[in-house]
């Protein structure tokens, strides 16, 4: 063996205390700027008037970020050494996803994916290359990683094929290039040995990534705050809208870990499930702080969306964001009627948007809602299993 090197075994799915690593914690500094920036081209081209073209656009380059990170943290939770190698191979995959931020502006705004693409191919691979470790190292996990390493060398041989097309068909073939990449594990998984991985550990690393996705919201906020400081004669409007952005951001912190999720990730189907869903999650998050920085261009008469659209823009990433948590963690914990009235909260936010002028406030007032009605349920109900990260 390697000086230095550890053999890379399979983790203890049951190993207590399994808490997220530095070296995970230092990945995730990463994102914070991906998904910055991703907010911040998706605020500039919604405030332009482009909505549609600005929300298919996000939800593509969003893939990338989020699938970056899915991967690693699986891969992680499986086959973390943490020996020099592994750490070599993770910070080369941060190279990746750092290229991969630099080719946001231009993947949202001029269509063109190329750099954005050259940073994941090499995120990817570099996962490929932590597979062929696993393959080598674990017999009774080989054919699975082998299943990994050819299926996503593939598809990134796609990608790099997709830069050859004119610049207008790449958004075309962008979609069936993401079905297949979503469909590796699905491959590698089903006939071979299911990789193993720690529930809680897991969970946690979930948990870490909407803090740092809800983040941008509170940043959205503060924003906020400064615009009216610096333009007086909007204070009251711009301290209101800080006010009910920091609410919002709060009330669906509060509603993410108003349960446990471990539970939610038992079972192959489960898991991929979870893993997946949390896509709607993470993207609607991360949209908040570009609607709020919408509001706030809005308010001072900038901007070329009508009132309704402004509202949506706020709006419509709540209500995504608190239905697909209740769907995947939440739902199964409480009884029919708490569930109905959960759903019914959410369409008023949606609804919400009918009533422009009013559509902020009362979308915060309904995420207080939303909270209240999971805690008076959880007092009742006796369901005081919350998260410990």
């Amino acid at each position: 063996m390697t000086i230095g090197l550890r053999r890379m075994a399979p983790r203890d799915p049951a190993q207590r205390h399994r808490a997220a690593t530095p070296l995970e914690l230092l990945f995730d500094l990463v994102f914070v700027v991906a998904v910055g920036l991703a907010a911040t081209n998706l605020h500039e081209i919604e405030a332009g008037g482009h909505l549609a073209s600005a929300v298919f656009s996000y939800c593509l380059v969003f893939f990338s970020i989020w699938w970056a990170w899915v991967n690693f943290t699986w891969f992680a939770t499986s086959f973390d050494t943490d020996d020099w190698l592994y750490r070599v191979m993770t910070v080369v995959q941060m190279a990746g996803v750092l290229v991969l931020a630099a080719g946001v502006h231009d993947a949202m705004v001029d269509g063109d994916f190329t750099i954005g693409i050259i940073g994941y191919v090499l995120m990817r691979l570099a996962l490929v290359g932590q597979w062929i470790r696993a393959a080598v190292s674990s017999p009774r996990y080989r054919r699975t990683a082998l299943r990994y390493a050819v299926g996503v060398v593939l598809v990134q041989v796609l990608w790099v094929a997709s830069l050859a097309l004119p610049l207008e068909f790449r958004p075309v073939a962008t979609p069936f290039l993401i079905l297949a990449e979503v469909l590796v594990p699905v491959w590698a998984e089903t006939g071979a040995e299911t990789t193993q991985w720690h529930t809680h550990h897991l969970a946690e690393r979930y948990s870490l990534f909407t803090l740092i996705v809800l983040g941008e919201g509170l940043v959205a906020s503060a924003n906020a705050v400064i615009d009216a400081l610096a333009h007086t004669e909007h204070l009251g409007s711009l301290l209101t809208l800080a006010a009910c952005g920091l609410v919002i951001t709060v009330g669906m912190w509060w509603i993410y870990f108003s349960r446990e999720q471990h539970d939610h990730i038992r079972s192959l189907p489960t898991a991929l499930l979870f893993g997946y869903g949390h896509y709607v999650v993470f993207a609607a998050a991360g949209a908040l702080p570009a609607g709020i920085e919408v509001a706030v261009q809005a308010d001072a008469g900038h901007g070329g969306l009508t009132d309704a659209a402004v509202a949506a823009t706020v709006a419509v990433p709540v209500a995504l964001f608190v239905l697909s948590i209740w769907w995947l963690a939440i739902r199964p914990s409480l009884p029919l009627r708490v569930n109905v009235l959960v759903v019914a909260l959410t369409l008023a936010v949606v609804a919400s948007i009918a009533l422009p002028a009013v559509s902020l406030p009362l979308t915060a007032v309904l995420v207080v809602a939303v909270v209240v009605t999971l805690e008076v349920a959880s007092s009742f109900g006796g369901h005081r299993d919350r998260p410990e990260a």
